[in-house]
C-alpha cells in the first residue's frame, strides 16, 4: 500500500494570527515587520496577509519597498513570543493524528498518516477533520497537500492556496506534476531553475524524461534527488522530530458560559490530564500557563513561574487558581479554557514545593 503523507502549511501564519487577535485587520492589506516611517524606512517585511501580496508584497522585501507599494497598508511590529505559543498550540494538535510527525518550521509540517487515515476514513476524510479543527479551536485556517512522498505533498499543499485541500493519489504523482515549472520543487532556486532551463527541461515533466546520467555530469548527486521527484520515486522518511516543549490540554465549551462553577469544574479536569501526562512522561515543570478564551476569539494567557521545577499536583492548582481570578468578572462569556505546564525537564528526584512559592514570570495578553 502506498504511504499517505500529509504537507500541513498554516495560511500566511502571522498575518493570520494578528487577525485574529484583532478582528478589524481582517481583510486589510496587513503587514508584519518595521514601521516604514522610523528608522529611515529600514528593515524588511517579516510577513504580510494575501490582500498585501496582490500588491507585490512579499516576506524579505526591503519596508520602504512595501510601502511604496501599499502606503494605505496596516504596519504592524512582530509579535514572535505569540506567534511561537500559537505554533506550539497548532502543532501540539495536529501531531496526535500523525502516525510520525516532522515540523519543519513555525507553520508548517509533515505527517505520515498511513495507518491514521484508516481509523478516521480515508485521507480526505482526515485532512478536512484537521482543517476543522484548527478553523474551530485556534481560529485558523491552514491549506494541506496529500501525497505518497513529501515532495509532492509539500507541492499540493501550495496549490489551492488559501485554505486549500489537494489530493494527489499515487497512480496520479507523475500527471499531476508533469505541467508545474520545475521552480515549483523545493529546493529549485533561480539559479538552478536557470540552469535547468539553460537545458530545455522547464517543466517537471521535461525533467522526468531527462537523461539520468546527464542530470547527474551537470548536477552532481543532487540530480538523482531531482529526477526522483520528478518520476514520483522520492521516499525520504517523515523524520521524526518532536521535542516535547510543553504538557497542555484545552477544552472549548459547547456553549459559550459564564458559569464559574462550571468553568472551575473543568479547569479541574484538564489539571488532572496534564498531571497524568507529566507523571506519564516521568517529567517536572516550573512554568504555569492558563488561558482563556472568550466569545469572539478575544484571547488571554497569564502565566506564572515556579522558583523551582517540582511535579507538585497541588502547585498546579494553586497556580490556575492564582492566575484565573482576574477573569472572574469579564463582561464576555468563556468560550474555551486550557492549562499548560513548561519549563520541562525530566525528572530526577520528586520535590514537593510548599505552598505560596510562585513568583510571577508574565503576564501577557495575546
Amino acid at each position: 500500500m502506498a504511504r499517505v503523507i500529509f504537507h500541513v502549511d498554516l495560511d500566511a501564519f502571522y498575518a493570520s494570527v494578528e487577525q485574529r487577535e484583532n478582528p478589524s485587520l481582517r481583510g486589510v492589506s496587513l503587514v508584519i515587520g518595521a514601521d516604514p516611517k522610523e528608522g529611515k524606512g529600514r528593515g524588511v517585511v517579516v510577513a504580510c496577509s494575501y490582500e498585501a501580496r496582490k500588491l507585490g508584497l512579499h516576506s524579505g522585501q526591503p519596508i520602504s519597498r512595501a510601502y511604496k507599494l501599499c502606503p494605505h497598508g496596516v504596519y504592524v511590529r512582530p509579535n514572535l513570543a505569540l506567534y511561537g505559543q500559537v505554533s506550539n498550540d497548532v502543532m501540539e494538535r495536529i501531531k496526535k493524528y500523525a502516525d510520525r510527525f516532522e515540523q519543519v518550521s513555525i507553520d508548517e509540517a509533515y505527517l505520515d498518516v498511513t495507518e491514521s487515515c484508516k481509523r478516521h476514513g480515508g485521507p480526505l476524510e482526515l485532512a478536512s477533520l484537521i482543517k476543522t479543527e484548527l478553523k474551530e479551536e485556534e481560529g485558523l485556517t491552514c491549506s494541506i497537500g496529500i501525497a505518497p512522498n513529501k515532495s509532492t505533498a509539500k507541492i499540493a499543499s501550495d496549490f489551492q492556496k488559501p485554505d486549500g485541500l489537494t489530493y494527489v493519489e499515487a497512480a496520479h504523482v507523475k500527471e499531476f506534476l508533469a505541467p508545474l515549472p520545475v521552480s515549483k520543487i523545493s529546493g529549485v532556486g533561480k539559479k538552478t531553475e536557470q540552469t535547468l532551463i539553460q537545458l530545455g527541461i522547464k517543466k517537471i515533466g521535461d525533467l522526468a524524461k531527462y537523461p539520468p546520467k546527464e542530470l547527474l555530469k551537470k548536477f552532481g548527486k543532487p540530480a538523482i534527488w531531482l529526477w526522483a521527484i520528478a518520476n514520483a520515486e522520492e521516499q525520504v522518511e517523515v523524520q521524526e522530530n518532536y521535542v516535547m516543549k510543553s504538557i497542555g490540554a484545552e477544552h472549548t465549551f459547547e456553549v459559550d458560559t459564564n458559569d464559574w462553577s462550571a468553568i472551575d469544574r473543568q479547569l479541574s479536569d484538564l489539571i488532572d490530564q496534564v498531571y497524568n501526562r507529566l507523571m506519564d512522561e516521568n517529567k517536572v515543570f516550573r512554568t504555569i500557563t492558563l488561558k482563556v478564551r472568550f466569545t469572539g476569539f478575544q484571547t488571554y494567557t497569564r502565566a506564572k513561574s515556579l522558583r523551582f521545577a517540582t511535579s507538585s499536583k497541588e502547585a498546579i492548582f494553586e497556580g490556575v487558581r492564582a492566575l484565573g481570578a482576574e477573569f472572574r468578572n469579564h463582561p464576555k462569556k468563556v468560550r474555551l479554557v486550557g492549562v499548560r505546564l513548561s519549563s520541562l525537564e525530566n525528572e530526577k528526584v520528586r520535590k514537593p514545593i510548599a505552598k505560596g512559592t510562585l513568583d510571577s514570570f508574565a503576564a501577557n495578553s495575546t
